[in-house]
């Protein structure tokens, strides 16, 4: 058997630098028999395990996690909570309904963040007041007018901004035009994590450092971990794209590598050449364009690569190629600050799909799964991960009929031809990137 740190690779990097030491919970051990497993303590793991222990306070509920919490997927994004989802292109009529159902799961999820947010007083830099979609080359000025069209549709509130607005707003000419959406949250990532973690009901067993190798059906169902093993009566995966390690949605969904930095912490003068905003989020219109932040504690953020590396993470001398990348884009954007260094850098793996889907519902006999975000997973995540612990217990609701009518993935071949196709699809999404990136 692999140890854990050969099967779940992982490092220290991401937002969790940012943040005090974490103490994990104890690994566990010895033999166990629950009503309920879940496997995977990010986003949707958190959120289904709260829902529950809310819907069964009678249940244990064992959470389990291959890492620390926070250093998945969930703490290594860059910390936008959408509302409305970015659809390339034009509006098409036929899908309209389609937009509208994948909006009101995002929207269910920033309404639950929100409110575990302020109930929990988790200090994680919440900050509800959207972000802005930003063009600086041709294809990502055409794609604003069809972002405005569909943005219209969806009744949504918005402000366009000019090049002038923008440098206004955040301190840079580099880009030509934007739009701020007023609805969606900025969050440092792996303090939310951690904060819901900490948070969880007295009847939800966290146990971090505990990779699940392998899942045999049976009644109950077997968990096979290091030094432990667990029967469950019902299991959720709650693993995004490393489902596939336990036999599941293979062929399916793969991980792509993105990798961001970090500056230092800026002075007074520093911030005062970034315009009118203390704090500030921008993404590009172009699929494959930078994501950059101002955070509440004065760094600024910026990534811009995405590449199909085996679904791991970076390695240190990998990052340290990448970082020249977001040191050329930086600098592009701020020449001002060209004498800031980078202080971290990190990677992180996002689950994606050839068409773009999620997955949702029960694969076998007692075995549900939520999953697959394709890059949206904060508010999203944590709305299918209340849903499908509603749907596991036979509940219903307007965002359980919405994750289920998630379309079917497309398949992908085999490997070694997944790697290949998988290279090519994640490549795609920088095709006329140009001044984005």
């Amino acid at each position: 058997m692999n140890s854990p740190r050969d099967k779940f690779p992982t490092d220290d990097h991401g937002w969790a630098e940012l943040l005090p030491e974490h103490q994990a919970t104890p690994a566990l051990s010895g033999s166990h028999r629950v009503p309920w497993a879940v496997i995977g303590a990010g986003l949707t793991g958190l959120a289904c395990a709260r829902r529950l222990a809310q819907l069964h306070p009678d249940d244990e509920i064992l959470l389990l996690d291959a890492r620390r919490v926070g250093q998945a997927a969930s703490g290594r994004n860059s910390g936008f909570v959408v509302a409305f989802s970015h659809f390339p292109g034009g509006v098409v009529a036929s899908q309209i309904d389609n937009y509208r159902r994948v909006n009101r799961i995002n929207q269910a999820g920033l309404e639950l963040l929100s409110q575990q947010v302020a109930q929990y007083e988790i200090d994680c830099q919440w900050r509800r007041e959207g972000f802005i979609h930003t063009a600086a080359g041709e294809a990502a000025l055409r794609e604003q007018q069809h972002f405005l069209q569909y943005l219209d549709v969806m009744e949504a509130r918005y402000e366009v901004l000019d090049q002038a607005a923008l440098c206004e707003r955040l301190g840079t000419s580099h880009y030509r035009a934007g739009v701020h959406i007023a609805d969606g949250a900025l969050v440092q990532p792996a303090a939310l994590v951690r904060g819901l973690a900490a948070t969880l009901p007295a009847n939800v067993r966290l146990h971090e450092n505990s990779p699940v190798y392998s899942l045999a059906q049976g009644k109950p169902l077997d968990l096979e971990l290091a030094g432990a093993d667990v029967r469950a009566d019902r299991v959720i995966l709650a693993t995004n794209f490393e489902a596939t390690s336990l036999g599941f949605l293979r062929s399916r969904i793969v991980g792509s590598t993105l990798a961001g930095s970090f500056t230092r912490v800026l002075t007074p003068a520093e911030l005062a050449s970034l315009g009118s905003l203390s704090e500030w989020g921008a993404i590009s219109l172009h699929n494959g364009g930078a994501t950059l932040r101002l955070t509440s504690d004065h760094r600024l953020s910026i990534r811009n690569t995405a590449e199909y590396h085996g679904s791991v993470l970076l390695t240190d001398e990998q990052l340290a190629r990448r970082q020249a990348i977001h040191r050329a884009a930086f600098e592009q954007r701020f020449p001002q600050l060209a004498q800031v260094p980078f202080e971290y850098g990190w990677s992180g793996v996002e689950g994606i799909t050839r068409n773009g889907t999620n997955f949702f519902g029960q694969q076998r006999n007692n075995v549900f799964l939520a999953g697959g975000y394709n890059g949206s997973g904060v508010s999203r995540g944590t709305a299918f991960g209340t849903a499908i612990a509603d749907y596991a217990s036979g509940e219903t609701s307007q965002t359980v009929s919405d994750c289920l009518a998630s379309a079917p993935a497309r398949w992908m071949p085999p490997r070694p031809f997944l790697d290949i196709a998988a290279f090519f699809i994640v490549r795609s999404r920088f095709r006329d990137v140009g001044l984005d990136r």
